[in-house]
């Protein structure tokens, strides 16, 4: 493709010549590592490195253009001067791939909690009609068949860009996105063509990097405002949790049509009458004006509000709801949500990916509707993030539990000990205990349970390695009780 069909978008701050307008390129790259013959190579200024810095090693290696921000010193590869190169990278990958989200049904989830939980279901809803889905989140990249591991919850626009277009080859039709607000603040969306915009909730998590609720808000928000200004003319839609203040506010700043959800209140689509058991909740849905007796494997009223949502974008995708609402009780959990681990001792042991207040204490309220006995609640909090939830996820595990095992889960370069003093340092509850090796606390809390009780090991769900310091080990909370069962029975 031609470097001026490639720019063709791009706000260029000095004129570029027609030569290197003319220049055809095979690849277009943001990591000099990446390069290959013929290749654009984008310099983005990231958290870690500058790509500024690594344009002669991209020419090096075959780059044979740089779009820069400023203009680059020792090198002699032709460039092209812009004012922010995250933009461009994002309208240039959009035109080198083909706008693929225009060819597809494009679903951005956001919200603090039940991001995956929803592009999931819309995965599996997508499954039982019968068609090819795409997902980019948390626990993997789906396009239709493939499956492939993930870096970041919301890949980089050229990666983005990459998958969508691959999605597009293998004839997928829907694809659902988590959008984290990291992702948004990033541009890593910009270029892509959302057709619905789910919001789930939005409680405290990443005060780190956006220092308050309201910018924090406010970068949730830019899913919606992507939508555009002409989202009712395009039939664009907003899919809302209007039991969430901040949902009711995004009602207002959206021009696309909206179709709100929630299990109290008033919502189009409603759950009422929930029912919560150990092994499936059952509520009634109702939505214009008929109502539809639904029973689902996914436990607790935060996955029906879940349900909901996913309910909703696939309705706004034009299915029926007399089409979905039979595909409900097929619907399996998602791994590491809410995911039930036997063991020996007939303890039920629960392992949750819950690592913010809000998301802790509303398992820990779906396990107390079910719990005949005690509860104990392992979790930890992680290094090199937002500190001031720490008090606050052990208060949740305090005040539900009926005893916690404070540990760490992913400490990075912080301490763990530190940690664990953090999130106990405003309470005066007594029934906890700390032990920082994570194992070592999961192995206590079966230890101490008995049959009848339930164990919930939060925080990880999902997740298959443990950071400390610059070491990433090999750890899977769920291969840890399956462990500990081995131990008990070969023990007795």
């Amino acid at each position: 493709m031609k470097v001026r069909t490639l720019i063709e978008h791009c706000f260029l701050m000095a004129p570029v010549a027609e030569k290197v307008k003319d220049l055809d390129i095979q690849q277009v790259v943001k990591d000099s590592r990446s390069v290959a013959k013929n290749s654009l190579f984008v310099a983005i200024r990231g958290a870690n490195c500058d790509g500024h810095t690594k344009i002669a090693e991209a020419k090096e290696n075959g780059a044979i253009v740089a779009v820069v921000e400023e203009v680059p010193s020792n090198t002699e590869i032709p460039y092209i001067l812009v004012p922010d190169t995250t933009r461009a990278l994002a309208q240039i990958a959009a035109v080198f791939y083909g706008h693929p989200s225009q060819s597809l049904q494009l679903v951005g989830v956001t919200g603090t909690n039940g991001k995956t939980t929803v592009t999931q279901l819309i995965s599996q809803l997508v499954d039982l009609l019968g068609d090819r889905p795409g997902v980019i989140g948390t626990i993997h990249n789906r396009i239709a068949e493939k499956t492939m591991k993930t870096i970041n919850t919301t890949p980089d626009s050229l990666c983005m860009q990459a998958l969508l277009a691959e999605m597009v080859t293998a004839k997928v039709r829907v694809a659902a996105i988590e959008v984290s607000s990291h992702g948004l603040h990033g541009g890593r969306t910009w270029g892509v063509d959302f057709d619905v915009a789910v919001f789930t909730n939005l409680t405290q998590d990443h005060l780190d990097y956006h220092g308050t609720m309201e910018n924090y808000f406010q970068a949730k928000s830019l899913l919606f405002a992507q939508l555009g200004n002409q989202a009712l003319l395009n039939n664009k839609w907003a899919v809302i949790n209007c039991d969430d203040p901040y949902g009711q506010r995004l009602c207002q700043l959206t021009s696309a049509n909206v179709l709100t959800y929630g299990c109290h209140g008033d919502g189009m689509l409603q759950a009422v009458d929930c029912s919560i058991a150990s092994n499936q909740t059952q509520f009634t849905l109702t939505f214009r004006e008929k109502s539809y007796p639904v029973s689902t494997a996914l436990i607790g009223e935060f996955n029906v509000a879940n349900l909901l949502a996913a309910i909703g974008a696939m309705l706004s995708l034009g299915c029926d709801i007399e089409t979905l609402v039979p595909l409900i009780p097929a619907l399996k959990p998602i791994t590491g949500r809410f995911q039930t681990v036997e063991n020996i001792k007939q303890v039920t042991t629960i392992v949750d990916y819950a690592h913010t207040p809000d998301g802790l204490e509303k398992v820990l309220q779906t396990i107390h509707a079910i719990a005949t006995q005690n509860i104990y609640c392992v979790v930890g909090c992680g290094g090199e993030r937002d500190k001031t939830k720490r008090p606050l996820m052990a208060e949740a595990a305090l005040r539900i539990a009926d005893r916690a095992i404070f540990t760490m889960d992913n400490p990075r370069s912080e301490d763990p000990e530190q940690i664990a003093k953090d999130m106990v340092a405003q309470t005066e509850r007594t029934n906890y205990e700390i032990i920082l090796d994570r194992q070592a606390a999961i192995f206590h809390a079966l230890d101490i349970a008995q049959p009848g009780d339930i164990v919930l090991v939060a925080g990880k769900g999902h997740e298959t390695s443990q950071t400390i310091g610059q070491k990433i080990s090999h750890f899977d909370d769920r291969e840890v009780i399956r462990s500990y069962q081995v131990v008990e029975q070969i023990h007795h």
